[in-house]
């Protein structure tokens, strides 16, 4: 079954994509991805695809609107050179965050792209962690939501061993992915509640949970400015928590956060390579990258070969 796989790096995502055949132990499909003088986007499939279950492994991170571009021109290049089934392997599907109108004249971009992959001519849809679970229901084609908490729980018990760790919300809405953190480590789950000012900052007001002398863990989807998880680890630390760790699954890091997180009291964040990390990122004295590639090596195969993938998270 192997044989018939076709895996294809995007420009987003080469450094996954290539870990990802080395777990299958397949090759990269030959891809050619280049820009005209305008730059417009050119892609040409160098090896024949025909009948082939084609993997496209493509996170539109950014620039977003580039990547997203070179993901639906090379789902229709796959589609018009008779490719058996075409799957989208999005680790970080990037306009999640625009899931529901927050205010009137306002658009569900989620949706529109979720269209659009649809209409380039994907078969189904792999991606991780989505922002809001809903989103799945937004294509019309199958859709498997991986999760990454199978590697941040592995990571954990490696690295932060003993019984006085506490995983902990940084807000309320991501109580449910923490929780499920929490029962997997066997420990107790605190949560952060804050109030947003403005887009992009926010006021921590009070931590639930007793967090004195513990080994806290901040676990959630999205890391963008920084500036939550700076506050929220703040507040831990001043409410008597002996450190504080972060275990983000999508480390899109923009404008300053890199340095923020860098300048904070924070031991350590850990992110996966969902995302390109960026150069400033591997230098970064508390910001560390775990792989998902096997994860999504494991998920890819088990999708070619019709088997079960939700038995990955049992």
């Amino acid at each position: 079954m192997k044989s018939s796989i076709k895996i294809i790096a995007g420009n987003a995502s080469r450094p996954l994509a290539e870990a990802i055949a080395a777990y299958l132990e397949l090759p990269l499909a030959k891809c050619m991805v280049r820009r005209f003088a305008d730059m417009e986007i050119f892609v040409e499939l160098q090896e024949n695809v025909r009948g082939e279950d084609v993997f496209i492994v493509q996170s539109t991170s950014f620039p977003a609107n580039d990547h997203l571009m070179e993901l639906l021109i090379m789902i229709d290049a796959a589609r018009r050179s008779s490719a058996r089934r075409i799957t989208a392997v999005i680790p970080y599907f990037g306009y999640a965050r625009q899931d529901r109108r927050t205010s009137g004249r306002t658009p569900i971009s989620a949706k529109l792209v979720a269209n659009l992959i649809t209409e380039a001519g994907a078969d189904r849809v792999l991606t991780l962690d989505l922002h809001a679970g809903q989103i799945q229901g937004f294509f019309d084609i199958p859709t498997d939501n991986l999760f990454a908490a199978p590697v941040m729980v592995r990571d954990i018990k490696e690295r932060l061993p003993g019984d006085n760790r506490m995983v902990v919300s940084p807000d309320v809405g991501g109580v449910v992915r923490a929780r499920a953190i929490a029962k997997r480590i066997d420990c107790p789950l605190a949560i952060v509640d804050k109030r947003r000012e403005r887009p992009g900052e926010s006021e921590v007001m009070n931590i639930i949970g007793e967090v004195e002398g513990r080994s806290c863990i901040l676990v959630d989807d999205i890391v963008d400015s920084g500036g939550t998880l700076v506050n929220a680890a703040e507040a831990l630390l001043n409410a008597g928590a002996k450190d504080v760790s972060a275990y983000i699954t999508h480390g899109v890091l923009s404008g300053g956060a890199v340095s923020r997180i860098a300048a904070s009291r924070m031991k350590e964040l850990v992110i996966t390579d969902s995302i390109q990390p960026t150069q400033a990122v591997k230098l970064a004295r508390n910001i560390r990258v775990a792989t998902i590639a096997p994860l999504l090596g494991e998920a890819i195969g088990r999708t070619a070969t019709e088997s079960s993938v939700s038995s990955l998270f049992d």
